[in-house]
């Protein structure tokens, strides 16, 4: 009898060793602390600013603030500044949000329609809500600088 028990407590103890590595190793990957990684690394935020620009571009609610825009230059400017505030290694380059917005008239309406097309940029870039909320939690604070009031 004693050598059955030592027997089902060997089972036992190999059940339970091969259960936690089974939980352990289906366990989904948490959450990056980095948002930048989340995003997809440089290859990702550059999807997102293509797919932003082809939904701005069909937006007729504000392409009409895009019409003197050198848009290469916008499309770099975009992928920099997500990438610098995501906490990738890219350094921003362009004018202060600012500068850049002052004299526009941009008000909540046309803005808010310029966060729908990013939304859709970034759902057509195939990112999972979490990073997509993580990434307007960091653009939002620049609404002060764009929006007149």
């Amino acid at each position: 009898m004693t050598g059955h028990r030592a027997v089902c407590g060997l089972v036992r103890s190999s059940y339970l060793v091969a259960i936690t590595a089974i939980m352990l190793g289906c366990q989904s990957a948490p959450p990056s602390d980095s948002l930048y990684q989340d995003l997809g690394g440089l290859a990702g935020i550059t999807r997102v600013a293509d797919n932003f620009l082809y939904h701005l571009g069909r937006d007729d609610r504000v392409i009409d603030f895009f019409a003197e825009s050198d848009i290469d230059r916008f499309h770099e400017k975009v992928i920099e500044h997500i990438c610098e505030l995501s906490g990738g290694p890219c350094e921003y380059t362009g004018d202060s949000m600012l500068e850049t917005h002052r004299g526009m008239g941009i008000n909540d309406t046309q803005f808010n329609a310029v966060v729908e097309d990013l939304i859709l940029a970034m759902e057509d870039a195939g990112l999972g809500t979490t990073a997509q909320n993580r990434l307007l939690s960091v653009l939002a604070p620049l609404h002060q600088n764009i929006v007149e009031h």
